[in-house]
């Protein structure tokens, strides 16, 4: 109905922003998340949406990536749980996040989320586990953390060759990715040590 909406920030709560639009105010439904990840209230902002209708009302949910939206629009496919509820698990865990969790069949994770228990987390896990890929997303997160601490471009590539060599011996892509990430001072390991390190921290 509506893709998106682009205009600047007028006021920014934890699950609401008003974006203003050629003179008019949106109210879009946002999570924690998204709430902390905004520019501040006067500047521009683009919000990839899904328009929820109800007999008593039309809402807009709003992310800050077409990702975002996409795992939020496989979450509402799952019985029992709705735009809210969706949006609530959002909140907690960022759009990898949650596809890590999925994958890993993480239950504690999800739960936390407000109005989420065990069984309805068990249920998403259950019906989104096939549909979720994990590509290159959790390696890419991890180049840019490299970045941001002044680390070299090669300790990422490392990170994604481990990754690459664990789910060819038959590890699954989360379980490689979360070996992988656990690794500490890696920027000054080759490959071999990566990938001995991250073996280790599977067993």
């Amino acid at each position: 109905m509506i893709a998106y909406v682009k205009g600047k920030v007028e006021d920014i709560a934890e699950d609401n922003v008003v974006i203003e639009v050629g003179g008019i105010g949106y109210n879009v439904k946002i999570s924690a998340d998204t709430a902390a990840r905004l520019p501040g209230t006067g500047e521009m902002a683009k919000l990839y949406t899904y328009t929820n209708v109800r007999e008593d009302a039309i809402q807009l949910f709003g992310f800050l990536t077409k990702s975002d939206l996409e795992i939020f629009r496989k979450c509402i496919t799952v019985s029992g749980i709705g735009p809210k509820g969706a949006l609530a698990i959002l909140s907690v865990l960022d759009a990898d996040s949650l596809r890590f969790a999925i994958m890993s069949g993480d239950v504690k994770a999800i739960s936390r989320a407000p109005g989420i228990g065990p069984r309805t987390a068990e249920r998403l896990i259950l019906e989104l586990k096939d549909k979720i890929r994990i590509d290159d997303t959790l390696i890419d997160k991890e180049i840019e953390s490299l970045r941001g601490k002044g680390g070299e471009a090669a300790g990422s590539s490392q990170k994604k060759e481990a990754v690459e060599a664990l789910v060819s011996l038959g590890y699954g892509q989360a379980e490689a990715a979360k070996a992988v990430s656990a690794i500490e001072g890696i920027e000054a390991m080759d490959s071999g040590d990566v990938l001995k390190a991250a073996l280790k921290n599977l067993f």
